[in-house]
């Protein structure tokens, strides 16, 4: 199945009638029930994100870790009386006391957890990368298309309010005819996970799936065509050198330039470096048209930038940060915003602003980057059959 970039999958099954009438039985819902799949770093985080959401109600959560039920009751303090857990997320999910799942457990996770979710019709937010591999994302995305029940994928950037403002700037035509767009993080080393999962690319996907996702996606949003080929150099040459898990050395990237060019011309580059704590800037953003550019950064101070080309001038642009953003979190609010939508979704019984079709090309473009490092050529999309 060839699955176009910003192609919608239809929710509705023809199995039976059963979908629908679980759609507005939601719809007239006041509060939804959630159950929270994998509660460490990640799962508590979307813990407070859900505690700060007045129509929602966290009933249960899942994790084959005790320490991790430890934290999620840390998390919850006072409200975790209140909440089931389970060791095995297929209780869970057969447990009756869940509208809707959110997914946070180790990416290697993801589509063994997603089949088994996708055997009921439970709606679900599941995290950043996807799955793994494009084979994995292919198959959820066939799956999807035979079900009513959402499945919105976590990827938030989209939200944090530099980059939303950008993008709303960007459709605007302030720009003129987009040519180029670059992405710039220069941060922190991956952080320690549960049983070091995430030292190890056959567990991430790669550094280019599992961080990069974010950016590839936002690149897919803000040109709205397809990418045809993907040119990188990367390596890991600073982090993790010397770390070793039951006789494994550490394999994961913490740098690379990663090249995209798409179907209708345009350009884009991601600069990443996992061994820059020092900048004044975790992230940077800019898109050139043939009238000007904008900036956005990360952190922000509630402004972007625009450029001017006939004018040579530069003007500052308010994104403030909305109000209502109840958690802050690790990424400026955007994670809140993201579940604030995902349960509205949910309620109203409407589409997901970010689709597993979305999922899919943002690991498409990391695999084809890691593809290209590991072969030393130019990958082309059409390489995956899609």
């Amino acid at each position: 199945m060839v699955v176009p970039l910003g192609a919608t999958l239809g929710n509705t099954s023809c199995l039976d009638d059963e979908p629908k009438l679980l759609g507005r039985i939601l719809t007239c819902m006041s509060e939804l029930r959630i159950g929270v799949i994998g509660t460490g770093m990640m799962g508590c985080e979307h813990l407070r994100n859900l505690m700060g959401i007045a129509n929602v109600a966290i009933t249960a959560i899942s994790d084959p870790h005790e320490e991790q039920h430890g934290w999620a009751r840390n998390t919850l303090g006072d409200r975790a009386s209140g909440v089931a857990e389970f060791t095995d997320h297929r209780d869970l999910l057969n447990s009756g006391l869940v509208d809707a799942v959110l997914v946070a457990a180790p990416n290697f996770t993801h589509k063994s957890l997603l089949d088994d979710i996708f055997e009921t019709n439970i709606p679900v937010l599941v995290e950043k990368p996807m799955c793994t591999t494009v084979e994995d994302c292919v198959s959820v995305v066939k799956a999807q298309s035979q079900r009513s029940a959402i499945t919105w994928v976590g990827l938030e950037y989209r939200y944090m309010a530099p980059i939303a403002g950008l993008l709303h700037e960007l459709r605007s035509g302030i720009i003129g005819n987009m040519k180029m767009m670059s992405i710039r993080e220069h941060r922190f080393p991956f952080l320690v996970k549960v049983d070091n999962w995430n030292r190890f690319s056959q567990n991430t996907g790669g550094t280019l799936v599992e961080k990069c996702c974010h950016f590839f996606d936002l690149m897919n949003v803000a040109i709205g065509s397809q990418p045809v080929r993907v040119i990188a150099s990367g390596g890991q040459d600073v982090n993790h050198l010397d770390e070793v898990y039951d006789g494994k050395r550490s394999d994961i990237l913490d740098n690379a330039y990663v090249i995209v060019e798409y179907e209708n011309g345009v350009r884009t580059m991601l600069d990443l470096s996992m061994f820059a704590e020092g900048g004044r800037h975790e992230q940077e953003i800019t898109v050139v048209g043939d009238k000007g550019k904008l900036e956005a950064f990360i952190p922000g101070n509630g402004k972007i930038f625009f450029g001017e080309r006939s004018s040579r001038s530069v003007r500052e642009i308010d994104v403030p940060t909305d109000p209502d953003i109840a958690h802050m979190g690790f990424h400026f609010g955007a994670s809140f915003i993201e579940c604030k939508r995902f349960v509205d979704a949910v309620l109203n019984n409407s589409q997901p602003e970010v689709t597993v079709v979305d999922g899919l090309w943002s690991v498409v473009i990391g695999a084809a980057a890691h593809k290209s490092i590991d072969e030393q050529r130019p990958v082309l999309i059409s390489e995956y059959g899609l």
